[in-house]
């Protein structure tokens, strides 16, 4: 009888440690066992720039155990959202017959083709696209078919700033471009700025002596970028005094074209230029664009860096400034589950104090002391998105020789 005891406890014993290693084994990495938590699988078509903040374990953490969500975020460019099916197998995954079928020239694969693999949802990195999405695809232009959108809106901003050091701000404040307020640095006239670039107006014209050649913003090309884009949009909304319409985009595109040719080399990526504006400082790059994120992101990232520069570090908000605008379209009810989600307090916490995204129309309710550096609570002084139709005119006028 002991034996016995002996043996059914050496088994029990056997079977706790094989439960514990199962376990460990086979949850994921946020310790879930997915044989005991049932998870809806979401699809979603995702636009750049917020890769890290989809990533983040926490982020995937608060989807799993408070919504029950396993969310899988494909990497698509904006534009390829509105000319190809809108469909996993367009970017290389899902349905491998499908994916064959795409390589043929004359493929007649939509959405509504069988077996292909849908997307719930579409998060797109510009507002333009989100808006232009929501219209009847332009058949004439080679557009694809598209899903009904049922929900959706903005769910992830950034300003559009100018990021300089403290002595070509100083130099700015003397000359009336920029002015302080409660810590913060904005562009008060930023007209006056435009017509300096334009006439050729040099460093040492606003006393900065150590700097060489013209007085210069570096931008990604907008011909080839998202940010760029937004930024040219932003000046020609500034130089039509926020009314764009026929008469005046005619008469401003000359303007930004000579601005264009004068900006020179450009980068064709955000990442690239913020990365050179921190090694090559003040001498390399005087003045760039990008987005406010970027900084805060940085901050979090490298804080041992960030701390070397910070008290040097100039972030400049025009007034206005425009959002750039990471937007949510629902396609099915799990999309409808997940934009719900994204809108969770916690999610929107993690989205700012990490990567730098602000929640709302102003910009949220967040701790923006605790960065260290001028950054405003909200942003109240902005100009409306343009449309997709006015982007291509603006692009394609810049891509003229």
């Amino acid at each position: 009888m002991k034996n016995n005891k002996m043996i059914i406890g050496i088994i029990l014993f056997v079977l706790l440690i094989g439960a514990i290693i199962f376990i460990k084994n086979f949850s994921d990495n946020e310790g879930i066992n997915p044989l005991s938590t049932k998870l809806t699988t979401v699809y979603v078509a995702t636009g750049g720039g917020k890769e890290d903040f989809l990533n983040d374990k926490d982020v995937k953490k608060i989807l799993r155990r408070k919504y029950k969500l396993n969310v899988v975020f494909d990497t698509w460019s904006n534009g390829k959202t509105i000319t190809l099916p809108l469909i996993r197998e367009s970017v290389g995954l899902g349905n491998s017959s499908i994916i064959s079928e795409l390589s043929k020239k004359d493929n007649k694969v939509s959405i509504q083709t069988e077996g292909v693999s849908k997307y719930d949802a579409l998060f797109t990195s510009d507002q333009r696209f989100y808006d232009y999405y929501k219209l009847s695809p332009n058949k004439d232009k080679g557009e694809s078919d598209r899903y009904t959108v049922l929900d959706g809106g903005l769910t992830l901003n950034t300003p559009i700033v100018i990021y300089s050091w403290d002595k070509v701000v100083d130099a700015l404040v003397k000359e009336k471009i920029v002015t302080e307020r409660d810590g913060v640095y904005y562009i008060t006239d930023m007209n006056k700025l435009i017509n300096y670039i334009l006439e050729g107006k040099k460093w040492k014209d606003i006393g900065l002596d150590s700097l060489y050649g013209n007085i210069n913003i570096a931008s990604t090309d907008p011909v080839s970028s998202s940010p760029g884009a937004t930024y040219y949009g932003l000046l020609l909304s500034i130089l039509s005094e926020s009314q764009v319409n026929n008469d005046n985009i005619n008469k401003n595109l000359p303007k930004l074209k000579d601005f264009y040719l004068k900006s020179g080399y450009m980068n064709n990526t955000p990442a690239d230029l913020f990365e050179r504006y921190l090694k090559t400082g003040m001498g390399g790059e005087p003045m760039i664009v990008d987005y406010e994120k970027s900084m805060i992101d940085f901050a979090n990232s490298s804080p041992d860096a960030f701390d070397q520069v910070k008290n040097n570090i100039r972030i400049l908000y025009p007034s206005p400034t425009i959002w750039n605008s990471h937007c949510f379209a629902v396609f099915t009810d799990n999309g409808a589950k997940l934009y719900k989600a994204l809108n969770d307090k916690e999610i929107g916490q993690i989205a700012w104090e990490r990567y730098g995204f602000r929640t709302g129309v102003t910009g949220g309710t967040y701790d923006v002391s605790s960065i260290g550096i001028g950054v405003p609570q909200t942003i109240t002084s902005t100009v409306t998105s343009l449309k997709m139709d006015t982007y291509n005119k603006l692009i394609d006028y810049l891509k003229e020789s």
